[in-house]
């Protein structure tokens, strides 16, 4: 029977930065408009934590059960160690998207942001049959789509249209970068598991790839939320001060490209996620100040 420490690591909560990067983004990029919320911002954080959760809970059940996750290097895998019941690890994972469910119907009623009914059902979804179902899309080298579109576009853009009610180029840009590093974890991730996924027929996008074009694919995503903070810049100079997050990304981008592998790697994941939530951080204080300028 697993511990509650083992379901505390079984919950992976070095990802956790991915879920709250692009609520910090959004409600900065609300702010800039001059219609940020807090108690929006909060529910939004309650719906991204509680998707992420259920996503790691999700994956560690259908890797399970399939047998994926059986020499894995990294986490805890409950149901792949035999560490916990995996119906046990499934009713984690649905309890944590109910719980992104009610959080998410909460803040739609309250900012009366309809549209997002629909967006929050297919993030649900999405996070359940990225490792679940007959044919999971994680599976077939989707996996870095979905966390670009609804750990990037959908949470940033999301978090502020519920707040602001519109949405601006800044948050956009925002939106585009945070996704691009939330995807730079995945990638990371897939990097690692190529010689397991490979075996287990698993074809992520890292296996399609190949090891030197998937480390190529890490460093232009990390270029991608450069660019992002440029752009943002353009329009608010204030946000440049995001540039100095880059100073995490430069030794994350020496270890992937000299070659790192398998126990290697696994700094790097830990570390794309703290980089991913300095650089929200210093985006969103950044896109904040822009009222405060000139």
């Amino acid at each position: 029977m697993a511990t509650l420490s083992q379901w505390v690591q079984g919950a992976r909560p070095r990802t956790l930065p991915a879920a709250v990067a692009p609520v910090l983004v959004g409600t900065g990029a609300a702010y800039a408009l001059g219609r940020s919320d807090t108690a929006f911002a909060l529910l939004a954080v309650l719906v991204a934590l509680a998707l992420q959760v259920g996503v790691n809970y999700a994956n560690d059940y259908s890797d399970g059960i399939r047998g994926t996750d059986g020499e894995r290097v990294g986490p805890v895998r409950l149901v792949g160690q035999g560490l916990a019941n995996p119906s046990n690890v499934k009713f984690a994972a649905m309890f944590s998207f109910s719980s992104a469910a009610l959080f998410g119907l909460t803040l739609v009623a309250l900012s009366e942001a309809f549209v997002m009914l629909l967006i929050g059902a297919a993030s649900i979804a999405a996070a359940w049959y990225y490792t679940g179902g007959k044919r999971p899309y994680g599976y077939y080298g989707l996996g870095e789509v979905f966390v670009f579109v609804f750990f990037g576009l959908v949470a940033t853009l999301g978090t502020t249209y519920t707040q602001a009610g519109i949405l601006s180029v800044a948050s956009i840009a925002g939106a585009v970068g945070v996704g691009a590093i939330a995807t730079a974890i995945l990638v990371a991730n897939n990097l690692r598991d190529i010689p397991t996924d490979r075996s287990h027929a698993k074809r992520t996008l890292a296996v399609r790839l190949g090891d030197t074009r998937t480390r190529a694919l890490y460093a232009a995503l990390v270029a991608v939320a450069l660019g992002c903070v440029l752009v943002a810049g353009v329009i608010h100079p204030t946000a440049l001060v995001a540039l100095l997050s880059f100073v995490l990304a430069f030794p994350l981008l020496r270890r992937v490209l000299t070659g790192a592998v398998g126990k290697d790697l696994v700094p790097v994941l830990t570390r794309t996620g703290q980089f991913e939530l300095l650089y929200a951080a210093l985006l969103a204080f950044g896109l904040g100040a822009a009222r405060h300028v000139g």
